[in-house]
């Protein structure tokens, strides 16, 4: 496959990197020479200095071949011209850009993005994204990640297991027979910085994060069997009301089950904006890091402080400071992936990584066959599919202990007409079943090909 992408900061660079890494033809356009100079050296891909939207740029970085131009540029405006000038003159097949403004994607305004006006075929909306991610955390607190698939029919956990977690050292294969009747299945194995398949014969380890596939229904109970019963939040503190942290505290107002929210901003203008279109939330002006304000927020009885400011620093030490001051828990939003490592020794609980989410929705887009969701897990290590199989695919037909799957991967759950059915043995993949597969980075492909529509299909 041949991409384009405009854009070589963080998000780009992920993106080069992965579809390199997967012998791709890439090429990244940028105004900076230092990031393209970065790109060149530690990437297999061309660079290119210069405008992401200008025809001659795009030209010179092969956008009249290409079967996919990927616009992540800091600049909404940007983004949306370089898809233009792709359409327009290049005929690029798909368009994808990142659009960060909430006046663009307001209802009365989505209808420019079609083929006649600007057409952009997946408009991908970083704080929205980021937003969901938080809420999912957030209705599930003691899960280290935890993404919807099949249309939230199925959720993947990932879920350390700790010193009093009630599975550890004992055979997964006994886990199914203990529980015959849980739709859930442990996919993969994180232990010591190292990430497998799991299969039946693995044992859990004190340390270890389990990757986990179950029934939306059976989430709760299933996080239970790994000790983790963590109550909900009731009391919660924002930091920060920009885009993701009002798109957080509106759904918590419009849930079911809303918990009273306070929100912290700097910004002034910001915060009286905030105030003004939020029913039940108080907002508070000034610094997350006072502590006068965190008192005054009543930080001590809150369960959880989430910080989503545009600083990292700010959103390590308010989460922190808030734990000091006797909040029980934090959830921390970091950009920089250097911080990663090291915040759970600073005191950080959990943290979001808004990086990862943006190019699991871009690698979405760039799988081949009938994928539907992709989520990106241990920074490209490996990836949950969900795709689609077809009557020409491979896993149709047979028992799956007939199939000879490729190392690598394990499938975790299958949803059948609304139904979700945990893979065992004598199971028969139907076409039109929705399949949630857990995929080493080096078996990605291979998924593709199972869920590709071959010759034959027409």
């Amino acid at each position: 496959m041949r991409v384009v992408i405009c854009g070589a900061g963080q998000v780009g660079y992920g993106i080069a990197e992965k579809l390199a890494a997967e012998k791709n033809d890439v090429s990244v356009i940028d105004l900076s020479p230092e990031l393209i100079r970065n790109v060149r050296d530690a990437l297999d891909v061309r660079g290119f200095v210069g405008h992401g939207a200008h025809p001659d740029v795009l030209e010179a970085a092969g956008a009249k071949d290409a079967d996919m131009i990927i616009a992540v540029t800091f600049h909404d405006e940007v983004n949306m011209i370089a898809c233009q000038v792709a359409h327009s003159l290049f005929e690029v097949p798909t368009k994808i850009a990142r659009i960060r403004a909430q006046a663009y994607l307001q209802p009365h305004a989505m209808g420019m993005f079609s083929r006649d006006n600007m057409p952009i075929d997946v408009i991908i909306s970083p704080e929205l994204e980021v937003g969901e991610m938080v809420l999912r955390r957030i209705a599930l607190p003691g899960a280290a990640d935890a993404v919807g698939f099949a249309d939230d029919r199925i959720i993947m956990v990932a879920l350390e297991c700790l010193e009093d977690c009630p599975v550890v050292d004992t055979p997964l294969s006994q886990l199914s027979e203990l529980f015959p009747d849980l739709l859930a299945t442990v996919v993969g194995i994180s232990r010591g910085g190292r990430l497998f398949v799991a299969s039946s014969q693995d044992q859990l380890a004190v340390g270890d994060i389990a990757y986990v596939v179950a029934s939306k229904q059976q989430v709760r109970r299933t996080m239970g069997l790994f000790g983790h019963d963590e109550e909900k939040a009731a009391r919660i503190v924002i930091a920060g009301a920009g885009n993701i942290g009002l798109h957080v505290a509106r759904a918590i107002e419009n849930g079911d089950t809303p918990a009273k929210v306070k929100i912290i901003e700097a910004g002034r203008e910001r915060a009286v904006a905030a105030a003004d279109s939020l029913r039940r939330t108080i907002v508070l002006h000034g610094s997350a890091l006072d502590q006068k304000l965190l008192m005054e927020a009543d930080i001590a009885e809150a369960d959880l402080l989430v910080a989503l400011t545009n600083d990292d620093q700010v959103n390590i030490l308010s989460g922190v400071m808030a734990k000091r001051l006797g909040c029980r828990a934090n959830l921390v939003l970091i950009n920089n992936p250097t911080y990663h490592d090291f915040a759970g020794m600073l005191g950080v609980d959990a943290y979001i990584n808004p990086r990862m989410a943006t190019i699991s929705r871009i690698l979405q887009q760039v799988r081949r066959g009938r994928i539907r969701a992709v989520h990106s897990v241990q920074h490209g290590a490996a990836e949950i599919i969900e795709a689609e199989a077809l009557e020409t695919s491979p896993l149709v037909g047979r028992p799956l202990r007939e199939l000879d799957l490729p190392e690598g991967i394990r499938l975790g759950a299958i949803l059948r007409d609304n139904a979700v059915i945990r893979p065992n043995g004598s199971l028969r993949i139907k076409p039109k079943d929705r399949v949630v597969i857990f995929a080493m980075a080096s078996a990605v492909r291979q998924v593709e090909q199972m869920f590709r529509v071959s010759l034959e299909f027409f």
